[in-house]
């Protein structure tokens, strides 16, 4: 299948790049892009330079487009790729909000053509090592998920920066997230709040804490940061019977679980720590609890367009859907709303 690229700035090379080298069903055959330096880049990189968006869109051969530009332009390239009768893979944030999606799917419905959102981090092994052990059972079900990306330097870099092209963490960095969590968890969200602050780029935000409840009972706290200089752990899971940790994204950590086969004996006396006397939160007796390791998992994020290929051929359900990508959108509507208003709300999506 011959793929061409709408976008080939820093994105846009690595879609090349990463197909070229992991998906051989899939010929990236040339590039559009209104800068003249990206074209040339896409020439030196051994692909054609289309001179215009047309002429790429008129191109018979052409069977898939991915769009890898700022965001402000997803939706009516979507839309335009679509009615050229090409299957269509969009970056993220698939569009700014649910109602510029929904107009997007309607395009994909009335054409019949596929239409895909690469959400390729439901592929990274830290994502996937919870996902496996949540799925197990192995500690039990969960209750509090907390999942963080941390850096420090600074503000948002380059179109990210600004307002209109769709910039900040939470279209950034929280689509991802929120995509994660949503896939993971099988129940509705029913509240959202939205905690998003601008400290280093002045018109979008730069750090966010974000809270999703579940149908299901599962609080998720959600937390962006790049003015972080003491990092939290990327994952910390609670469940009734363990609690799983991944510390960064060397996926370093451990899973304590609780040892069934040894009954805990409450003493009645009083512990005396530093901070006071407790009881409640006297340290469990070691023998009650056992460390196991963390899974090992094997992901590859060239499956995102090899399922892609499986799809156009007839041999498989697609993995990334648009329905799925609305209810993420859904939320993060919400989650600036949220902050406008300055308090949680409640919703069903």
């Amino acid at each position: 299948m011959r793929l061409a690229i709408i976008g080939y700035g820093g994105m846009g090379s690595w879609h090349h790049q990463s197909i070229e080298k992991t998906v051989p069903e899939i010929q990236v055959v040339g590039a559009y892009d209104i800068q003249k330096e990206a074209r040339d880049k896409a020439i030196k990189a051994g692909i054609k330079a289309y001179d215009s968006l047309t002429a790429l869109l008129d191109d018979k051969a052409i069977d898939i487009v991915t769009i890898a530009t700022p965001n402000d332009f997803h939706k009516d390239l979507c839309i335009q790729a679509l009615r050229a009768g090409k299957a269509v893979v969009c970056e993220k944030p698939v569009c700014l909000n649910a109602a510029e999606l929904e107009e997007v799917m309607a395009v994909a419905k009335e054409t019949g053509k596929l239409f895909s959102i690469h959400q390729n981090r439901r592929w990274d092994k830290d994502f996937c090592m919870v996902k496996s052990i949540l799925d197990s059972g192995a500690i039990g079900k969960p209750y509090f998920i907390e999942s963080r990306v941390q850096g420090s330097r600074g503000a948002m870099h380059g179109w990210r920066g600004h307002k209109l092209n769709g910039g900040g963490m939470l279209l950034d960095w929280g689509v991802h997230l929120i995509d994660q969590l949503m896939h993971m968890i099988d129940s509705k969200v029913i509240a959202v709040e939205g905690h998003l602050v601008s400290v280093k780029t002045p018109e979008v935000e730069d750090n966010l804490q974000v809270i999703l409840r579940f149908e299901n009972g599962v609080c998720a706290l959600i937390g962006m940061a790049t003015n972080c200089f003491i990092n939290l752990p990327r994952w910390h899971v609670s469940c009734d019977n363990g609690t799983m940790e991944i510390d960064d994204w060397n996926c370093k950590g451990k899973i304590v679980q609780l040892n069934t086969d040894a009954p805990l004996e409450w003493a009645n006396d009083i512990v005396y720590t530093e901070a006071g006397p407790t009881r409640t939160m006297a340290p469990r007796p070691p023998e009650t609890t056992r460390e196991i390791p963390l899974p090992d998992i094997a992901t590859d994020w060239s499956e995102y367009y090899k399922n892609i290929v499986a799809v156009l051929n007839g041999d498989a359900e697609l993995i990334v859907k648009p329905e799925q990508a609305l209810r993420v959108m859904k939320v993060i509507d919400l989650l600036f709303e949220s902050e406008n208003k300055k308090h949680g709300l409640a919703c069903n999506i």
